[in-house]
């Protein structure tokens, strides 16, 4: 199964329907454009920055956390120490656009839209849904794409957050003038996840590079591993949201993990 190229597919579909829908030539009318400093905020400081995820389900792991509320779930994320929220608005995660709305009420905190983003349709509506970051995936589009799609979330005055998954993604990101590269330690075609995707990358950043490591950070242990390698923050979803309190999660993990003196 290639879920990547199944569900860029049924996204392009979508986005058939939607642009009938949705004026894109009214929307840029509609959105304020976004002033919160997201490079400041993922940082590295005294210890790793954390985005804390809200997340329903995973189309491999299945159903997480289905009467979620994203709003509470969030604001305790921001009292535990979250640097700033992820929000999933995918369908195959049971994500909705309502989410990332509540989410953007409840915290005062960055806001990252994370969906499979291929239009600037959808750039304009994550805007218009309070998001403040903007999830671009390298192996989802084409080089002029992931250009003109950064270029124009910066006009929104958002930061993308550019997903990679090797040195080549990597490059290709910095090429098209990435500040905030995420590193994917997901394989996503077999779902495979190894820290050692984030390690073996490591070395290819340049130091002005705001880095975060993505998937499969579930200790203390995990934590120290990215810290060392030189992230300045992670973005943790699952272990956060199948947990019976998650905000006592992330204050459990982030006491857990790694400080500098």
């Amino acid at each position: 199964m290639n879920f990547l190229l199944d569900i860029c597919d049924r996204k392009r579909r979508d986005l058939q329907k939607k642009s009938l829908e949705t004026s894109l030539a009214k929307l840029p009318e509609q959105v304020v454009p976004c002033t919160a400093d997201v490079l400041g905020a993922l940082k590295r400081s005294h210890r790793l920055q954390v985005i804390a995820e809200h997340k329903r389900k995973s189309p491999s792991k299945g159903v997480i956390r289905a009467d979620s509320q994203p709003a509470v779930i969030a604001a305790g994320y921001e009292q535990s120490g979250a640097a700033a929220i992820s929000v999933l608005t995918d369908s195959a995660f049971d994500g909705r656009a309502e989410d990332l709305i509540a989410v953007r009420e409840a915290v005062s905190i960055p806001v990252l839209c994370k969906d499979f983003i291929l239009s600037p349709l959808q750039v304009f509506l994550a805007r218009s849904w309070g998001a403040d970051i903007v999830l671009l995936i390298v192996a989802a589009l084409k080089v002029n794409e992931l250009k003109s799609l950064t270029a124009l979330i910066r006009q929104l005055g958002m930061e993308p957050l550019v997903e990679v998954h090797d040195a080549h993604e990597l490059k290709v990101a910095t090429d098209c003038g990435a500040r905030l590269v995420g590193v994917n330690n997901r394989n996503l075609h077999t779902f495979e996840v190894d820290l050692e995707v984030s390690e073996e990358l490591a070395p290819h950043f340049d130091s002005s590079l705001v880095r975060v490591s993505e998937s499969g950070i579930r200790s203390g242990d995990d934590l120290r591993r990215v810290w060392n390698a030189g992230y300045d923050a992670v973005l943790v979803g699952e272990q956060l949201m199948r947990a019976a309190e998650p905000s006592a999660a992330l204050v459990e993990l982030i006491a857990d993990g790694p400080t500098s003196t």
